[in-house]
């Protein structure tokens, strides 16, 4: 009998499923083979749309005159640096006669093997393995329940659309603007728009002129309640009116007008998706939304603690509900033991549709955690954790209890309104109370026009609203209008998941999910891809535009592409995918919208004027001035390694427009070199070490992302990649590799996840490829 390949997403989750389903296999490195299945997996995407000149060798260099690019078929690249994984897989499925998709269960997981398949060229019979989270039950469990491949036929057609759109927008876009301007901009179809959203709000926080007004705020007394007012009326902008009244109030007798009372129950926040994750981590820890996510996919991938965290869902299913009473009893005898204990359990049921509602779950639930205990937690880990435990345990909690007051008081013909929230039962709010701010909504209004505060006090509030107050004391208050806020990670995601617009209503903002920009998982590398492009910088928590950012976006709204910046039209494009992904939309249909777009982008482009380098900023002009490498065919420092970049939306095809490093490595290495005084001696950049390869004579400097030779503009293409096996390297380690061909050993990571020592080697001097050696 033929055995079964399962393909998994990343070796983690190959032996995850290899335990589960075949605890005596026998581990080979690169698979596991057991006596019906044989495991193995992808280390992310293996494969890759090819780069232009593929196509045609005259891509090779960027000319406006080649431009749109739009291949018939797109064709498949390797990636060379896991090619070795990717004939592995090929071998193995020769010895299968069927195959299990077992990468992410989601649209990226589905590419990822659609692109082995198509590859590869495998004829067998294909199965979905689509699961929530890794424990051994649920792995069994879904392999019990195997669904047939072609159930997913459409949301491959819609990975597929996404990452050719990407393709098409970001090459065409990129080399359009690139070469008309001389400079390296790179454009796509989701980080253009979501630019456009942080330059706008800074532009309009700039142009933002402040206003002085004034408030005046009383305090009243009634027996032994004190309260206080704030005076009701038009905005105030004289500051002696405000006095006045102050004067005129204060030391007399008031009478309550009105006096309502309200009970009111607050329930707890709905369960975490990703996007709301990521905020409530950058709000409370600062945690970047690359960095949240990376975190959550090791308590997933790694832990198991924790369910599929890349989903858009704030809910789970009926079949969800014994699993959730299942982990709440594991959380017994934990750090969160007291909790748990005081948890009602039947506070969650399938009627409770504050969590379980199955028409708001498509293909992965809410975040929650899994009945396996968690341990060894790296401290950035735990927080996360945390939040998700806490947010989980709230459900099983009632609903806090206030009494609100609303007071309007007069006196002297003043009228002054006073809010009161008293507490009368903590409910759910308990598990939040060892936190100073932990049970307030990030989502609060703060806005000055209200001119009412809210006190909330824990001891009962009674007024008689038929006997006088005294004013006891008023004070004037001077105020000044605030501008907007700058973007935090945390407020962008928000906007990313509503196409920028300001939605309050929270049913609206769900509505508007399926037409953000990006979806949950890629919303992080959109932002990455913001920071590394240089188009924007991070001061503090807050997302300012950098001096390139905001030409780039100025430079594409003047071509009259300004369509290539609207979050709205963006949003829409990602709603058809989802439809496409739902069979409700034809990805043909979608796919020639696309190519005639990136057509008028390329012909407008055509007609603009080229913009001034110093538009740019000062690390453009210093680019510049080093010679004119840019107009030949730029490419960015980014290394085209596999990973949150390869699975990247970002619009420029993971990265591709820009992305071809092996190729001009040294040329980015050279353009991106910083003008510091540690770097640049008498006008040029400090060089460390010859270059090592065979007849060169060149020598080795320091650029942002590698260190590259001298003689590249000679066509010299040796670079050694800071980033190398796991680690930054230090320069006496980079000196090291350079004159001696190796390192001292160290701990290092190798491509497929594991760790090692040993000493990282110059395996080829020609370009600089490196290689581990025991």
């Amino acid at each position: 009998m033929m055995k079964t390949l399962v393909i998994a997403e990343k070796p983690d989750m190959g032996r995850n499923i290899a335990s589960a389903i075949e605890p005596k296999a026998k581990n080979h490195r690169t698979y596991i083979e057991g006596e019906q299945y044989i495991i193995t997996w992808a280390i992310g995407h293996l494969i890759g749309l090819a780069e232009p000149d593929a196509y045609d060798e005259k891509y090779k260099k960027w000319n406006i005159q080649h431009l749109p690019i739009i291949p018939d078929q797109f064709k498949l690249v390797p990636n060379r640096k896991t090619i070795d994984q990717l004939k592995v897989i090929g071998e193995l499925a020769k010895r299968c006669g069927s195959l299990v998709n077992g990468c992410d269960a989601g649209r990226e997981g589905q590419y990822i093997f659609s692109l082995i398949q198509r590859h590869l060229k495998l004829k067998q019979p294909v199965k979905r393995l689509w699961i929530s989270d890794l424990t051994p039950e649920t792995i069994r469990k879904g392999f019990a329940e195997l669904k047939e491949g072609s159930e997913y036929d459409n949301l491959t057609k819609a990975a597929t659309a996404r990452s050719e759109a990407d393709w098409l927008i970001g090459m065409n876009g990129s080399r359009a603007f690139t070469t008309k301007h001389n400079v390296l901009l790179s454009v796509g179809r989701v980080q253009t728009p979501v630019l456009a959203l942080i330059y706008d709000r800074q532009k309009t926080i700039e142009a933002f002129t402040s206003l002085k007004y004034f408030e005046v705020e009383a305090t009243f007394i009634q027996d032994d309640t004190t309260y206080r007012g704030m005076w009701q009326g038009e905005r105030m902008t004289e500051k002696e009116k405000a006095e006045a009244i102050a004067a005129k109030v204060k030391g007399k007798s008031g009478r309550i007008t009105t006096y309502e009372i309200k009970d009111v129950k607050e329930y707890p926040f709905k369960l975490y998706d990703l996007t709301l994750l990521q905020r409530e981590a950058n709000g409370k820890y600062g945690f970047s939304a690359k960095k949240t996510l990376d975190t959550a996919q090791s308590l997933y991938e790694k832990h198991k603690v924790i369910s599929y965290p890349r989903t858009n869902s704030n809910y789970v299913t009926e079949q969800n509900i014994p699993e959730m009473h299942k982990t709440l009893q594991s959380l017994k005898g934990t750090t969160y033991n007291e909790w748990a204990e005081g948890a009602n359990r039947s506070l969650v049921h399938k009627g409770n549709k504050f969590v379980c509602n199955p028409a708001k779950v498509e293909d992965h639930h809410a975040i929650l955690p899994t009945n396996r205990k968690a341990g060894g937690l790296s401290p950035d880990e735990q927080k996360l954790y945390d939040l998700i435990v806490r947010r989980f345990l709230s459900h099983f909690y009632p609903a806090a209890e206030y009494k609100t007051h609303t007071v309007v008081t007069e006196v002297e013909g003043e009228n002054f309104k006073t809010n009161v929230k008293e507490l009368l039962s903590l409910g759910w709010k308990a598990i939040y109370a060892d936190q100073s701010k932990g049970n307030e909504k990030s989502t609060k209004k703060g806005k000055e026009e209200d001119a009412v505060q809210e006190d909330e006090v824990n001891e009962p509030f009674n007024l008689d609203r038929d006997r006088p107050v005294l004013c006891r004391n008023a004070a004037m208050k001077e105020k000044d209008t605030q501008p907007p806020k700058a973007y935090t990670e945390g407020t962008l995601l928000k906007a990313m998941e509503s196409a920028g617009k300001q939605i309050e209503d929270e049913e609206v903002r769900d509505a508007m999910k399926d037409s953000g920009l990006g979806t949950p998982a890629t919303r992080a590398a959109t932002i990455e891809r913001l920071k590394n492009v240089g188009y924007i910088e991070m001061q503090g928590k807050r997302i300012l535009v950098t001096q390139k950012g905001r030409t780039a976006i100025e430079l594409i709204r003047a071509a009259g592409v300004e369509l290539l910046t609207s979050p709205e039209m963006t949003g829409m494009w990602e709603k058809r995918l989802t439809e496409i992904a739902r069979g409700g939309a034809s990805n043909l249909q979608f796919m020639d919208n696309v190519k005639k777009f990136a057509t008028m982008i390329v012909e407008k482009v055509r007609l603009q004027s080229r913009a001034d380098v110093a538009a740019f900023g000062s690390e453009q002009s210093a680019e510049r001035g080093r010679g004119k490498g840019a107009a030949r065919g730029p490419r960015s420092s980014t290394r085209g390694r596999t990973g949150a970049a390869g699975r990247s939306e970002t619009g420029v095809a993971a990265s591709g427009a820009v992305k071809a490093a092996s190729r001009t490595a040294v040329k980015t290495a050279s353009k991106t070199t910083s003008k510091s005084s540690e770097q640049v001696q008498d006008g040029e950049p400090r060089t460390i070490a010859a270059c090592p390869r065979p007849g060169c004579g060149g020598r080795l400097f320091m650029g942002r992302k590698g260190y590259g030779c001298s003689n590249y503009r000679s066509g010299c293409k040796f670079v050694i990649w800071k980033e190398s096996f796991g680690r930054n390297l230090t320069e006496a380690q980079v000196k090291a590799l350079a004159e001696k061909g190796k390192t001292a050993k160290l701990k290092l990571v190798l491509d497929d996840g594991s760790s090692i020592e040993g000493r990282i080697v110059v395996r080829n001097a020609a370009n600089g490829e490196l290689a581990v050696e025991n």
